[in-house]
């Protein structure tokens, strides 16, 4: 899998056709292979996707066998349903957690209607979900939970999932004291509610040792989450969280 669309000197307003089929012919090179199994659309601007020239470049490589599928990273919920739209489409890949719950009703509803895969991406919001994180914590210059907290750098609602990082802390302890059941970390909870909505696909939780990657995938062997903390987290999420959240939803 990889991504085409914000590499220098195409963003934001020169997309064309060689320049996709040259960055699928580079990938193909640096990967030594002669397919590859899934390109997505690397965040591009609304009116891109809206014209649809881009999707029609994408199903020409499909035919010709350079990809197998083709999907998109998303940064609004209109992105998202202008993609599903789009016939051929395997997949869209989302910013989804606890703290970005609105989706839910619009597009995994579209999702489960449409077939296409939801690949969840910043599941834990760039950490906060992790619940290790305080006041004192300190980012390293190019971490762009650092550079990036207002927004200064790309879309405010990419770092922290768009939640102030002072306020996100609050709601963390919140959670903790109110809905974590006692047998479960943070990292668990946040991503087994994930994995409670039927229309996703996979969650891209990062990793910075073998023993956390495994540590990730084992939360598919936890049991679901009761009925009952689901309705209180979409409840905490409407009345405490939403209004929080800052950038285009």
């Amino acid at each position: 899998m990889t991504k085409y669309g914000r590499g220098a000197g195409i963003y934001p307003d020169n997309y064309t056709e060689k320049s996709l089929r040259d960055g699928v012919d580079g990938s193909l090179k640096r990967l030594g292979v002669d397919s590859l199994d899934l390109l997505q659309l690397h965040c591009i601007p609304t009116e891109v996707l809206e014209h649809g020239d881009i999707f029609n470049w994408l199903r020409k490589l499909r035919e010709e066998g350079m990809i197998k599928e083709f999907g998109a990273s998303v940064e609004t919920e209109q992105q998202g349903l202008l993609c599903m739209r789009q016939q051929g489409l395997l997949s869209i890949q989302i910013i989804f957690n606890i703290f970005r719950q609105h989706y839910i009703q619009s597009l995994l509803s579209e999702a489960n209607r449409t077939g296409t895969g939801i690949i969840v991406r910043l599941p834990l919001a760039s950490g906060l979900l992790t619940g290790k994180f305080n006041k004192k914590t300190q980012f390293s210059e190019n971490d762009h939970r650092r550079y990036n907290r207002n927004g200064e750098a790309f879309s405010v609602g990419e770092t922290f999932s768009g939640i102030p990082f002072e306020t996100g802390l609050e709601l963390v302890q919140r959670i903790e004291n109110d809905y974590l059941p006692k047998n479960l970390s943070m990292v668990e909870f946040s991503l087994r509610w994930i994995l409670d909505q039927k229309e996703v696909s996979c969650i891209i939780p990062g990793a910075s040792s073998p023993a956390q990657a495994l540590s990730n995938a084992a939360v598919s062997d936890i049991p679901p989450l009761s009925e009952k903390i689901h309705d209180q987290l979409s409840s905490f999420y409407e009345k405490d969280v939403r209004s929080k959240i800052r950038g285009v939803l």
